[in-house]
């Protein structure tokens, strides 16, 4: 069950959000946040909701749909009426390495924004991922520097990388043909709950650079990037990671052993455990900052 967030101050314009893939984990966390922040909420999902664990589900401003997005018509009638939508929805993995997750990712994300632009819903947070870049699902990795920021190529070699890499193009697209919307592409680590390894999961997360997102901080992340914000416009990528490895081992020891002939930009230096990843972009232009401590 997730743990209770702190109450936030409700922003001055309360939306109606849509939430699709609400009832995974971290679904769940945009909803209970949202909520909070006085937004109302549709939540969007194949499966059912959670509410024996999720009590915050029974207020007035939730209400749920169950429907396919797989399915264009659908998602127009999903998320109609919206005035915001964050897109969780998706296969998290590549799966067997074939075709399912990456073209159902690659389906839903693109009925998702199509359909926002026909019904004139201007903000759009959708879950992008680290595997953007060759990392966890890839066969190797092709790092070109650190610490990875959204300048670093995307190359990866499996479907669900891809799929993201797809998911931002389309977002492009979308722009480019409809410039008053406003998209942000959120690409999160490992989401868990705290700075801890899950029993039965090992640390040695060398292919995703000891990464990770805690939960309710990448739940913010979503929230933050359809709310009123003046920073940014048009279509935008981000990093939300936290700024510290899973592991204690000092950053550059651990650059040193594994990585040696990748380099380290000019003008960064890594202390302590510090994360590989410069979240810089989401912190000035979202007002974001990772918290373990909810």
């Amino acid at each position: 069950m997730p743990r209770l967030l702190s109450v936030v101050p409700p922003p001055a314009a309360p939306m109606k959000v849509a939430v699709t893939g609400s009832n995974g984990s971290i679904g769940r966390r945009v909803v209970k946040l949202a909520l909070e922040r006085g937004h109302s909420v549709v939540g969007i999902d194949v499966t059912e909701p959670h509410f024996q664990e999720d009590p915050w589900l029974e207020t007035p401003g939730y209400t749920f749909k169950h429907g396919d997005l797989t399915n264009f018509d659908s998602a127009l009638d999903l998320l109609k009426g919206s005035d915001a939508v964050i897109a969780l929805a998706a296969y998290p993995t590549p799966g067997d390495y074939r075709v399912q997750s990456h073209n159902n990712n690659v389906v839903v994300s693109w009925n998702i924004l199509r359909a926002c632009a026909e019904l004139g819903i201007n903000r759009v947070a959708q879950a992008s991922s680290i595997n953007v870049v060759t990392m966890w699902w890839s066969q190797s990795q092709r790092l070109h520097y650190f610490p990875i920021d959204e300048q670093h190529p995307c190359e990866p070699d499996e479907p669900y990388g891809l799929s993201k890499v797809v998911m931002e193009l389309q977002a492009d697209t979308i722009w480019r043909r409809y410039p008053s919307m406003k998209i942000a592409s959120l690409r999160p680590s490992w989401c868990l709950p705290g700075r801890a390894v899950p029993d039965g999961h090992s640390n040695n997360r060398v292919k995703d650079l000891w990464s990770y997102t805690q939960q309710d901080s990448a739940a913010e992340a979503f929230i933050l990037a359809v709310e009123d914000n003046v920073k940014w416009s048009g279509h935008e990528r981000f990093f939300i990671v936290a700024p510290h490895t899973l592991v204690k081992e000092d950053t550059k020891k651990l650059i040193a052993e594994h990585f040696p002939k990748v380099p380290v930009k000019e003008g960064s230096e890594f202390v302590g455990s510090q994360g590989l990843f410069d979240c810089a972009k989401a912190e000035r232009l979202l007002g974001w900052h990772h918290k373990d401590d909810w």
